[in-house]
């Protein structure tokens, strides 16, 4: 028991990471507070200045420079702070606290479920409408039922497996970097139309950081029951959407399942074609209760993995 404490202590960043796991889900950050959202709202307010709507490869050049501006300064002033402060476990731990969102993805879940169960549209419109980009006043029970379920798959995948996965890789400041990578590709996302293409710089690089943990993660929700029937559907069908990482754990998901997911959405007042994955059951309450347990579950698997490999790495280092 000594022996595997004193490794614990030892191995920093696995230490680090599981202490962060417990501090968010006791202490957890509302999302009213984060600083996330101060961020998005100051990328907002970047973007109304800089986005000016002008010719095609002006406007990318604008997004372009205006993702460097809020992420080159952040980052510089974070690695200065790292150096200056006097035990560099609780600033990593700090910074991958904020980073994490999983609790407040398991409280929307089980807000969502009840109330897609009593058939509450304006409570569920009014539970989503913080987290999506899409119009939910036009949604039907069923679309609404869609919206939560891929809400949540997303979440799950970009706020938990992508940020832990990054920590692994760069640290606390690159878990919370990835986080803030993200706020800007959802502030500035080209589905609405007045931020394309200025926004498509910043969802092109999130795409490129998704992409090697959500795939992961997608196996690993295969994994099992219907295995075969996930990686099939994969094949057919991840060329037909845009961004590769969240194509491959839609699908997985959708397929695991068998549920309906994507299709057809409206951004402001405009309807964007967007392929249909998965299988054919449309989401209700009870699916979306079992995309819940079944993400949960495999993130807790992750969360082991991870550990196991860091504890490896350490040990052979």
């Amino acid at each position: 028991m000594d022996d595997f404490v004193n490794s614990l202590l030892a191995n920093s960043a696995l230490l680090v990471m599981w202490g962060a796991l417990l501090c968010h889900w006791v202490l957890p950050l509302p999302r009213e507070v984060h600083p996330a959202l101060l961020w998005h709202k100051f990328a907002e307010q970047l973007a109304n200045k800089v986005n000016t709507q002008s010719h095609y490869s002006q406007s990318l050049l604008s997004g372009s420079f205006a993702w460097l501006l809020m992420l080159t300064p952040m980052l510089i002033v974070l690695l200065a702070l790292q150096n200056l402060v006097w035990q560099a476990l609780l600033f990593d731990l700090a910074f991958l606290m904020l980073a994490l969102d999983w609790r407040n993805t398991h409280q929307l879940a089980n807000q969502l479920i009840p109330q897609l169960a009593n058939e509450d549209k304006n409570a569920v419109k009014q539970q989503l409408t913080p987290w999506l980009n899409r119009s939910t006043d036009r949604l039907s029970l069923l679309g609404l039922g869609k919206a939560s379920s891929e809400t949540l798959i997303m979440s799950y995948g970009r706020s938990v497996v992508a940020v832990l996965f990054w920590y692994a890789v760069t640290g606390g400041i690159g878990a919370f970097l990835y986080r803030m990578a993200m706020e800007l590709a959802r502030a500035w996302s080209p589905s609405r139309q007045c931020f394309m293409p200025f926004g498509l710089p910043a969802v092109r690089i999130l795409a490129v950081l998704d992409f090697i943990p959500l795939r992961l993660f997608a196996l690993l929700v295969a994994c099992g029951k219907r295995g075969k029937a996930c990686l099939t559907l994969i094949a057919q069908q991840a060329t037909s959407w845009p961004l590769p990482g969240p194509a491959w754990l839609l699908v997985s998901v959708g397929a695991k399942l068998q549920l309906s997911l994507a299709g057809p959405a409206i951004y402001q007042h405009h309807k964007a074609l967007r392929a249909k994955l998965g299988g054919r059951i449309a989401p209700s309450a009870i699916h979306v209760d079992q995309i819940n347990k079944l993400l949960f579950n495999r993130l807790w698997i992750w969360v082991t993995l991870q550990s196991l490999l860091l504890a490896a790495i350490y040990q052979g280092l």
